[in-house]
């Protein structure tokens, strides 16, 4: 099922995957460089659901629009509080959460739209070859818990590049994982294996910030 939502900077779109009598509802932004396709984002909306978790993929203004590149964070902020006040309009618990890009938007908006929590996949904590230029402070300012996912070989920042993280923040590893959590054939996991491993542990995550069934 597909929404639009009219925003400041344009109409952003929500294809939801509905749960029977969801217990909460999982919003995931896509990041800079692809959408809503992306293989952790299609994973989750596949294996929650039966889950009792509805699942909304939120594609951004600009990717309706058929443009190539995002905008400025502030563009992708306020293009996101209207899809969290269509979400949370129902009165269930909504997690606001994304890869890359996504994520810093979930993590920068999440307390002032309602979110009861924040899901990182794939936080981009610094651009690839300048960690000087660290993003942590958007990360730990969510002001909500946080599930941070990353892969061991993210160019963006990998799960040894984070300091210890206060309690609320949650960091999983993701072994041999690229920043869109590709593995190489080398690697002793396959990809199914990798995103049955994220689903799950975001599956039991959600059990602990969401309503039992």
């Amino acid at each position: 099922m597909q929404q639009s939502v009219p925003t400041p900077v344009g109409d952003a779109r929500i294809t939801t995957h509905p749960a029977d009598a969801p217990r909460g509802v999982l919003a995931l932004g896509h990041g800079a460089g692809g959408g809503t396709e992306a293989r952790d984002l299609l994973a989750l909306a596949a294996a929650l659901p039966p889950l009792g978790v509805t699942v909304a993929l939120v594609e951004q203004p600009w990717r309706v629009a058929g443009k190539r590149l995002g905008p400025a964070p502030k563009a992708l902020d306020e293009a996101w509080r209207p899809v969290m006040a269509v979400l949370t309009a129902g009165g269930t618990p909504v997690v606001a959460g994304g890869r890359s890009a996504g994520a810093r938007v979930a993590c920068r908006t999440g307390a002032a739209t309602g979110a009861v929590a924040v899901l990182a996949l794939a936080f981009p904590l610094h651009p690839p070859g300048r960690p000087e230029k660290s993003r942590l402070e958007e990360l730990l300012g969510s002001g909500l818990p946080t599930l941070v996912v990353q892969g061991t070989a993210d160019t963006f920042g990998t799960p040894a590049e984070f300091p210890a993280l206060p309690a609320g923040h949650t960091l999983v590893e993701v072994p041999h994982g690229s920043h869109g959590f590709a593995v190489p054939k080398r690697a002793p996991v396959g990809q199914e294996e990798t995103l049955a491993g994220i689903t799950g542990a975001v599956a039991a995550w959600l059990d602990g910030v969401l309503p039992a069934r």
